[in-house]
């Protein structure tokens, strides 16, 4: 087959294609013959703008950074007035977001670390970004909520921002154990509980969404 399609095209095409392979059945089951036929290109374009497949590793994290920060940036959790009330929102849409097949709600950036923190640091270090920066995201949402209710130690913004991606990641994990949405969702619901313990006193809010 000859390769007409523009190389940014071409990269971009095969990116997503390692999103869906890579989620779906893994990093190391994913071979680049199976990428170029996904992304209906040759397997010179993709040497062309990958030196190897560990290269497209590091490339589709930081490309699922680009399109997550996307899509998290125009969400509707930031829209309440109350700093609280838009950590909730926050929750409920990472709830909202877990539908379909379990590799199509789970996340790249931690399918890929699991396989790869201790044969790549070049791929863990780009997942490690990813996965971080999303974290950098929550941490003013939290801080805000914390500083809107007089609320300070033990509590951090930071520590509780890197909580909700570890209880979130974890639920990931376990979804993939239980071939289904439902330990992800009770995470969900769990930590809902846990920052209305944290900011309320104990009472729950009704969650949009949840397996509980």
């Amino acid at each position: 087959m000859n390769d007409t399609t523009p190389r940014s095209s071409a990269r971009e095409r095969l990116l997503q294609s390692a999103m869906t392979l890579i989620r779906s059945q893994g990093f190391a089951a994913t071979s680049v013959d199976e990428l170029c036929k996904a992304a209906g290109v040759t397997k010179g374009a993709f040497f062309h703008h990958f030196a190897s497949k560990e290269a497209l590793g590091v490339a589709a994290a930081d490309y699922w950074s680009e399109t997550t920060s996307a899509l998290f940036a125009e969400a509707p959790y930031h829209a309440p007035e109350d700093p609280l009330e838009r950590v909730y929102a926050y929750l409920d849409f990472r709830a909202e977001l877990v539908e379909g097949e379990t590799y199509e709600f789970t996340c790249l950036a931690g399918t890929l670390v699991q396989e790869t923190f201790d044969t790549s640091p070049l791929i863990r270090e780009a997942c490690h970004r990813s996965i971080a920066g999303h974290t950098a995201t929550i941490e003013p949402l939290v801080q805000a909520a914390l500083d809107a209710r007089g609320i300070g130690a033990p509590y951090t913004a930071s520590s509780l921002a890197l909580l909700i991606q570890t209880v979130l990641q974890g639920g990931f994990i376990t979804s993939k154990a239980q071939g289904g949405p439902e330990p992800v969702l009770d995470a969900i619901a769990h930590l809902r509980r846990y920052f209305t313990f944290i900011f309320e006193g104990g009472e729950t809010p009704a969650a949009t969404k949840s397996a509980a």
